[in-house]
């Protein structure tokens, strides 16, 4: 890809993996240069002001808050991409888009556009790509989706989110009844995040909180969330919304799981999850093959 598109989506194709051809986008928002608290040993990663360090779940923590605010597209993400996209001969792409606060809304979003408009100019068929997400990478993924179809782009065959992070309003009801059973963040943290990435926009607006935009249009969506994190509510009221729209949606709430627990290699109910995840994909993707 050339031009402005190439400098946008540097590593779009940078790691690979033996699945159908599927767009992931990671779960930060934040870069490494953002302007942080000292590091902690007792977490061993990067906490916002008055950021909440739980002992008991620290590893856990440390994997997914690393990727809010530091950090690169990682292991996790490469294994969960294999394992829930059905094998084909064809790669995934991890997109590494640009990020706060060097790059603030809408940068992250102008690359993921630009990443899947070159896989549909690359000559893949739009019925056999999917488009994946888990946290802030579960909105962009939305609104990607939404700024495909208002460009008049064919949508993908479906949409796997994790975690999604879709009302930096922090309106949702989860943020209270959740505050102090999450085990990462405490409401304030995701203050500081959304402010981080918002950079003085409208955070109602439906880019930045496509809880409250138009889902008319997107391919059939399966949700996932863990009942103890505080974005739960994200992920019910997002369901609701795509259904309220007429978008096919799936919506499992799994009990006492945290925030993107499918990053937990050693959790049977991360590994079930991923498994359900592949189901979905495989059925989408070979009712597509079939449609076609």
């Amino acid at each position: 890809m050339g031009g402005r598109h190439a400098h946008h989506c540097r590593t779009a194709r940078a790691v690979r993996g033996d699945v159908h051809p599927a767009l992931t986008c990671g779960c930060r928002l934040v870069g490494d240069d953002t302007r942080r608290p000292a590091r902690t040993a007792a977490a061993d990663h990067d906490t916002p002001p008055d950021g909440r360090r739980r002992a008991a779940r620290r590893t856990r923590a440390a994997v997914s808050a690393r990727r809010w605010v530091r950090g690169r597209v990682g292991a996790g993400h490469r294994a969960r991409l294999r394992r829930a996209a059905p094998a084909s001969e064809r790669p995934g792409d991890l997109l590494d888009y640009r990020l706060a606060p060097e790059h603030p809304f809408p940068a992250a979003p102008d690359d993921c556009l630009a990443a899947y408009r070159e896989l549909l100019d690359s000559g893949i068929d739009p019925h056999r790509l999917v488009v994946a997400g888990d946290s802030a990478g579960a909105a962009l993924a939305v609104v990607t989706m939404m700024r495909a179809r208002d460009a008049g782009l064919p949508m993908p065959a479906a949409a796997v989110l994790f975690s999604p992070a879709v009302d930096l309003t922090l309106s949702g009801a989860s943020m209270r009844s959740k505050d102090g059973v999450d085990p990462f963040f405490a409401p304030a943290d995701l203050e500081w995040l959304f402010g981080q990435y918002a950079a003085g926009s409208d955070r109602s607006a439906p880019e930045l909180s496509p809880i409250f935009a138009d889902l008319t249009g997107l391919p059939p969506l399966l949700i996932q969330a863990g009942s103890s994190e505080l974005l739960l509510d994200d992920a019910v009221r997002l369901a609701g919304r795509a259904g309220a729209d007429e978008v096919a949606v799936t919506l499992e709430v799994v009990p006492r799981q945290p925030h993107v627990f499918q990053l937990d290699d050693g959790s049977a109910g991360a590994a079930a999850a991923l498994e359900r995840a592949g189901r979905f994909l495989a059925t989408r993707l070979g009712g597509a093959k079939e449609a076609s």
